[in-house]
């Protein structure tokens, strides 16, 4: 499959790199890529000369979340759309917890919304040290997605998650090591050699092994699947509501909103 907006390459000891490649937005989502990430991650996991997974991101960005240059909608245009119970964020979130190879998130930028919620899916975190993370789903008056809600709390905790998910603060690289969000804080000098590095020494383990351990460690993907849908009933509700707009208004006029409920 040919990728517009990824970039994939791949070491002769296995080590497949999957790089979001729209570095002008800091490889914010839009439909294109909404599409083209788990088919990649689909292609690496059915690849059996692919050890190891890492995700990263072109820039300075890792995946800043949706692409807010355009007023955001979730689909509808067709049936099959409104059916749709996961949508494009959830997708993301399955596949990664349907593969059964190592996933490393290498965390060089900014990771928001959904794209923090894409490397909470990966089974390891390493992030550089100028980076930072943020849910930051409230300050638009959602509630959150793509699997944040379920992974972030497995993570840090429940009380933790609540706070950095109702008061959406970032959180940098030293406190998301302090907490253990992190598996890895790294200089931004190394940090492509150091992920490299890391990456090469999984590629040598047991692929059989690793399989049958992420089976352990993601439990029922049932469950996941069904959180994720909760999660999209709940989105769809708060982009129905005119705290949203409100959001959105402010976001554009550099301004605090004022949220009504309503």
């Amino acid at each position: 499959m040919a990728y517009e907006h990824l970039q994939l390459s791949t070491t002769a000891t296995g080590v497949r790199t999957i790089t979001l490649n729209r570095p002008d937005k800091l490889n914010a989502v839009n439909p294109r890529l909404a599409d083209e990430l788990p088919a990649a991650i689909d292609e690496a996991a059915r690849d059996d000369t692919v050890r190891v997974i890492v995700v990263t991101g072109a820039g300075r960005g890792f995946c800043s979340g949706l692409d807010l240059s355009e007023p955001p909608a979730l689909p509808t245009a067709s049936l099959p759309e409104r059916l749709d119970a996961l949508a494009w964020v959830g997708r993301w979130v399955l596949t990664l917890a349907r593969c059964e190879k190592p996933v490393v998130a290498a965390v060089n930028g900014v990771a928001a919304g959904a794209g923090f919620g894409l490397a909470l899916a990966c089974d390891i975190r390493m992030i550089a040290a100028s980076a930072r993370v943020t849910a930051g789903y409230v300050r638009r008056g959602l509630s959150p997605d793509a699997g944040v809600s379920y992974w972030l709390p497995r993570l840090v905790g429940q009380a933790r998650a609540a706070e950095i998910l109702l008061t959406g603060r970032d959180v940098d690289a030293a406190e998301a090591e302090r907490i253990g969000l992190a598996s890895a804080v790294v200089d931004d000098a190394s940090f492509a050699s150091a992920v490299s590095s890391y990456a090469e020494r999984l590629a040598a383990g047991p692929p059989i092994a690793y399989a049958l351990t992420k089976r352990l460690l993601v439990g029922d993907p049932g469950r996941i699947e069904r959180h994720l849908e909760r999660e999209l009933t709940f989105i769809k509700t708060c982009f129905a509501s005119k705290d949203v707009g409100e959001a959105l208004a402010a976001f554009a006029a550099k301004r605090a909103p004022v949220f009504r409920g309503v």
